[in-house]
Order: C-alpha cells, then structure tokens, then sequence
C-alpha cells in the first residue's frame, strides 16, 4: 500500500511539473508572436514614413489587422475604423506626409501581457539638418486571433 501511495504520488507531481513547463512555453510562444507583430507593425510603419513608400507598404501594415480593428488616439479626434485609418494613411501620402523626415522608431520599453502589449516608444525626427529624438509616447495594442484588434495611443 505504502508502495502504491508513493508511486501514484510521484506520477502526480510529474504530470503537474509537465503541465506547468508546458504551460510555461505556451505562454512564451504566445508573448513572442505578439512581441513579433509589435516590431512587424513599427517596421511597417517606419517604411511608410519614408518619401518612397507606396500604397502596397500601407497594405502590409493593414495585413496585421482584425477586421473590425479600432485605433483610438483621443488626442487627436478620437476612434477611427479600420476604414478610416486606411484612408487617412493614403491622403497623408499622396498629400506628401511621409517624407523621410522619421529617422528611427526608438522602442524604449515593452510590456507583454495577455493578449496586449504596451509600449514605450519615441519618434527620431530629422528637422532642418538636426536628427532629434522626439518625447517617450506610450502606446497599447490588444489582439484578437495573433492580429491586432486595436491600439490606443495615450500621447
């Protein structure tokens, strides 16, 4: 009896080990792919920013998006749509908005959680000759199915 108490102990403890190092990479391979769409979505974007980028590069970007995806940036009018977001980044460049003038994306700070990432970030600038860095800016993203659903900008 003694025997048998002993070994079923042992089996428990091994399958409550194995599921916690299983859980464990799970949770790990879940931060990485959001941590990977984070930087995807920065690169991106600093593409677009630049005076050569083509409508094709904002649709890359839009390719990490849910369908119903919200950007939300009360600052600076609000919630847009997917939509509408879309069609803002194609007047901006056709407008000439992306001219080269973002030099990097400095990424200063991440936070993974689940389904979110929160991010520290600052914008390098060239103005008149001089390369700036710009002021930390917070940004959040939650997803939904490994795509960002929305991202609230809190600058």
């Amino acid at each position: 009896m003694k025997k048998q108490l002993k070994l079923l102990s042992f089996i428990f403890l091994t399958v409550i080990a194995t599921s916690q190092i299983y859980a464990q990479e799970a949770t790990k391979a879940h931060k990485d792919s959001l941590d990977t769409a984070v930087t995807k979505y920065y690169d991106l974007n600093f593409k677009i920013f630049q005076a050569n980028s083509t409508v094709d590069d904002i649709k890359k970007a839009f390719e990490l998006f849910t369908d119903d995806f919200t950007y939300v940036h009360p600052k600076y009018g609000g919630t847009y749509t997917r939509e509408d977001l879309y069609n803002g980044y194609v007047r901006n460049q056709k407008n000439g908005g992306y001219d080269g003038s973002v030099t990097d994306i400095k990424i200063l700070n991440k936070i993974i959680g689940l389904n979110s990432v929160v991010v520290e970030k600052s914008f390098v600038k060239k103005k008149d000759g001089i390369i700036k860095d710009g002021k930390p800016q917070m940004t959040l993203f939650e997803f939904k199915d490994g795509k960002i659903s929305r991202i609230f900008e809190y600058w």
